[in-house]
């Protein structure tokens, strides 16, 4: 026998195995009545367990965001105007070299976070990153925002109504985002304001 009729056999055979499977699962699922019973049971089980791997890993973030602010807040921040802008340059590049790579975006939110403390004007800071930073890093500092009820954004709405509230704060208009958005600060680095203080 020829090899290419064994590999052809061989195909045909499994093709017909499982076309003959697929017809059987058809035919049970929709004559036996247990069987329905039996499928609609595993996906209900199934989708409460994702529902509740998702809410322990939010609870998760959640948690380390709160002990990331601490931190953040017990190494302190800069209060010298010369020091503010220092700090505030070398976070908001340390940020955008973490989202540049996308391997740390918990990181490059916490150091964007840091710059924005440090940030005279961060409802205007908070334009800028939501024009700039990607969106992945962009959900982990709003909730960060919103976890620092220290923070003075004063009225801040961002023009959107979809947000996320945590903490008792709103971050409103963070979460929808265009579709003209740049993906890293690196386009507006020299456009950032200094002159902190």
């Amino acid at each position: 026998m020829k090899t290419t009729t064994l590999v052809a056999a061989s195909a045909g055979t499994i093709l017909t195995g499982f076309l003959a499977y697929a017809v059987y699962f058809d035919y049970k699922r929709h004559s036996d009545a247990e069987f329905r019973r039996n499928l609609k049971r595993e996906n209900r089980r199934l989708a409460r367990a994702v529902r509740e791997e998702s809410a322990a890993q939010g609870a998760r973030q959640i948690a380390e965001i709160k002990q990331a602010i601490q931190d953040a807040k017990e190494e302190g921040f800069p209060t010298d105007p010369d020091d503010k802008e220092q700090y505030f340059m070398g976070q908001i590049a340390k940020g955008e070299q973490l989202a540049a790579e996308g391997s740390s975006n918990f990181e490059a939110a916490l150091s964007f976070y840091k710059a924005l403390k440090v940030y005279p004007q961060p409802k205007d800071l908070i334009a800028i990153y939501d024009t700039t930073v990607p969106k992945d890093v962009l959900e982990i500092l709003a909730e960060m925002v919103g976890q620092d009820t220290s923070l003075q954004l004063g009225s801040f709405t961002g023009g959107s109504a979809a947000g996320s509230s945590s903490g008792g704060r709103t971050t409103t208009g963070w979460n929808k985002r265009s579709k003209n958005r740049h993906s890293h600060l690196n386009h507006q680095s020299t456009n950032l304001p200094t002159g902190l203080g």
